[in-house]
């Protein structure tokens, strides 16, 4: 399973789809040998390099823009984004980038091809998920957020369809397009591709504040609520209908929906909620570290 732009593609128990009806289709130094799924930006192949072996394993993905989107130069600009992250940041957590060619037509970004399933996949067959395995999951995604922050960035897009996880638990960040240094500037409006507003922060909808990476804090405590409790704390399908539900309150308690999640976690997740960007915890490694003791704190429950 990959990211195709904003769309999750789960090959899982799927047959695959050839590029073509005889051989596989090349690009570059890349033969793009299984049509895996597209997205709203982009298509995702399932690659080998050229010259490999014809029964070797695809472990590539090949990532390329969709044919409406090829000549615009925003979609341009949002792959071009993705590979300067993926080439210059370096995590266990991020997806890497492998090979870029993104300057001229066809433009291609090639990345391993990940075993498992995103959040966004599991969440739609309705998988439960424990409070120490939400927990776990949460807590090497704010290591990814780490490393982003570190290296100057926030990754934009934090949301279950981003969130990959392997068939042994291992959480791997993906899709880089709306990545950001701290003094760029822009809301959600200005976004060419939207795909579900419901993880964005407030500050994301007005002007008075600057998203950061305060604001990937707060997208992850609404995947972390959703994991404990099975729902978005904002059902919101457009940005408008989430600014309302943001003005019409708190989100809805956390406890009541899901009274078997500890205290700590859920004082956590609220403040990791907060409308305030300065209720939350302020920086990835503060929030690692409390996420930690609270797995720590759950462990026996994990390990039975």
């Amino acid at each position: 399973m990959l990211q195709s732009g904003l769309i999750s593609i789960d090959m899982s128990g799927a047959p695959s789809v050839a590029v073509a009806a005889r051989s596989p289709c090349r690009i570059r130094r890349w033969e793009l040998v299984e049509f895996a799924g597209s997205g709203s930006l982009a298509r995702i192949f399932r690659a080998r390099p050229v010259g490999a072996a014809a029964d070797r394993p695809l472990t590539y993905a090949a990532k390329m823009l969709r044919a409406c989107w090829k000549d615009d130069p925003r979609a341009i600009r949002l792959l071009q984004r993705e590979a300067v992250v993926g080439q210059s940041v370096s995590h266990p957590h991020l997806v890497p980038i492998l090979a870029a060619h993104v300057l001229e037509p066809p433009r291609l970004l090639v990345m391993p091809w990940l075993e498992g399933a995103s959040l966004a996949v599991r969440l739609a067959r309705g998988q439960q998920f424990g409070v120490p395995e939400a927990l776990w999951i949460a807590r090497q995604t704010a290591e990814a957020l780490d490393a982003l922050y570190q290296a100057g960035w926030m990754h934009g897009d934090v949301a279950p369809g981003n969130i990959h996880v392997s068939p042994t638990g291992h959480v791997t960040v993906l899709d880089f397009n709306f990545a950001r240094r701290g003094e760029e500037t822009g809301s959600a409006v200005d976004r060419p591709i939207m795909g579900t507003c419901a993880y964005l922060a407030p500050e994301y909808l007005t002007s008075a504040l600057r998203p950061d990476i305060r604001s990937d804090i707060y997208s992850l405590g609404v995947v972390l609520f959703e994991l404990l409790s099975g729902r978005q704390p904002f059902a919101a399908a457009t940005l408008a209908e989430l600014a309302t539900w943001h003005k019409q309150g708190p989100p809805p308690d956390l406890l009541r929906l899901a009274p078997q999640v500890p205290r700590e976690v859920i004082r956590l997740v609220r403040r990791m909620i907060a409308n305030e960007p300065l209720r939350r915890p302020q920086t990835p490694r503060e929030l690692i570290d409390r996420l930690v003791a609270l797995e720590i704190a759950t462990f026996s429950q994990r390990a039975g």
